[in-house]
């Protein structure tokens, strides 16, 4: 891996944790499909004894993840929400933490009605600007759970900021950079303590494996997670680490199709009557354009926007009518596949969030979410504008 580390970014996602098979000289690591391993003595091995503990091929995945998002540490885990669960599971009861406002459903139903459970408290904070986060922090608070850009409404936080004010009152800093991935966003190097993903997303890329990671510097955070995963054992199996590890090596190359795709996008529905209004980062009418500038940038340095869009059609109905029309753009759950997704987050990823709650962000019944994929981009704007014809 040190003839790697300081090389850019496409050339780590091939080759950190992918070294060939010192055994045969593969090419491609093999899948180390196994539950246990070898011990010549009593408590001596090499360095594996369980795969619940640890597992080579997840080794090499996790060390991959954390090159690419610049951290020490990587730990996967067997989904997004048992990575968070981890994170969760490290503080203790008593302890508060605070969370971006409209965060994605399932992050909210896991602290409001599992973690509450155990005494953990949270408060839910417009963390778009410092104030209300500042004015949140409790003598009980031990960390700033941030969602940037937040799921569905595309709102940012300034992660530079919010880490600064965190490491001041002696808080973690946790990002979930599912949205973004650490190939248009690196919040560690923007000083927060700790980023964690759905790898099911985009990292996957390929809408057919669930996972999660979290990436750390902390070297006494990471020994706790690295207790946790294996005491707990939300861990991925063997083959869903080696297909993940597969779909890092093309994570740069479709990053920057749904980032260029999602842009003709966003400027095409902008200008649409029947949008009543649109949640894109990459237009400078979003009210935090210039954050996104600053913010979301590739490796080279490149604004980088992401592939996440949601507009407003008025009411469920429209919504209703809108995606009934849609012929390449599938209606399902999740996001960041290769193929384009629509969603109707009020109905599903988003529907165990009380509806009050929902919409004091302003995720309506009439909201739809899309995942733009890497189709010929024309194609996709001509399946969006005959769906959108409905409503005219």
């Amino acid at each position: 891996m040190s003839r790697k580390v300081n090389s850019g970014f496409a050339t780590r996602a091939i080759h950190v944790g992918q070294e060939p098979d010192p055994a045969t000289g593969a090419v491609v690591p093999p899948i180390y499909q196994t539950t246990t391993y070898v011990q010549s003595d009593l408590g001596v091995h090499k360095g594996f004894d369980y795969s619940r503990a640890a597992n080579p091929t997840r080794r090499g995945l996790e060390e991959n993840l954390a090159s690419l998002e610049g951290g020490q540490y990587g730990i996967a885990f067997s989904s997004g929400m048992a990575a968070l669960s981890a994170l969760m599971t490290h503080f203790r009861s008593g302890d508060h933490v605070i969370v971006s406002a409209g965060v994605y459903g399932g992050t909210y139903r896991a602290i409001t009605q599992v973690f509450n459970r155990f005494d953990l408290t949270a408060s839910w904070v417009d963390t778009t600007t410092l104030g209300p986060v500042a004015a949140a922090i409790r003598p009980e608070t031990r960390a700033i759970i941030i969602e940037s850009p937040s799921n569905p409404m595309m709102s940012l936080t300034d992660i530079k900021a919010v880490s600064a004010l965190a490491r001041e009152r002696g808080l973690l800093t946790i990002v979930d950079n599912t949205f973004m991935t650490p190939y248009c966003q690196r919040p560690l190097e923007l000083g927060a303590h700790v980023v964690y993903h759905s790898t099911t997303k985009y990292i996957s890329g390929h809408s057919d494996i669930i996972g999660g990671a979290v990436v750390t510097s902390d070297e006494q955070l990471a020994e706790d997670l690295y207790f946790i995963q294996k005491t707990l054992g939300a861990v991925p199996s063997p083959f869903d680490c080696w297909l993940t590890s597969r779909s890092l090596k093309t994570l740069a190359i479709r990053m920057d199709r749904h980032n260029s795709n999602a842009l003709q996008l966003g400027r095409f529905l902008v200008e649409r009557p029947e949008v009543k209004a649109i949640y894109y980062p990459g237009l400078p009418s979003h009210p935090q354009y210039d954050l996104a500038v600053t913010q979301q940038r590739t490796p080279t340095g490149e604004p980088a926007f992401g592939g996440m869009i949601s507009f407003e059609t008025g009411s469920l109905e429209n919504a209703r009518a809108v995606v009934q029309r849609l012929q390449i753009f599938t209606l399902a759950e999740s996001l960041g596949g290769v193929e384009s997704l629509a969603n109707h987050p009020a109905t599903m990823t988003h529907a165990s969030v009380p509806r009050e709650v929902r919409e004091s962000y302003k995720l309506t019944d009439g909201l739809i979410r899309l995942s733009i994929g890497i189709e010929d981009v024309e194609d996709l704007e001509t399946d969006l504008a005959q769906a959108l014809a409905v409503l005219a």
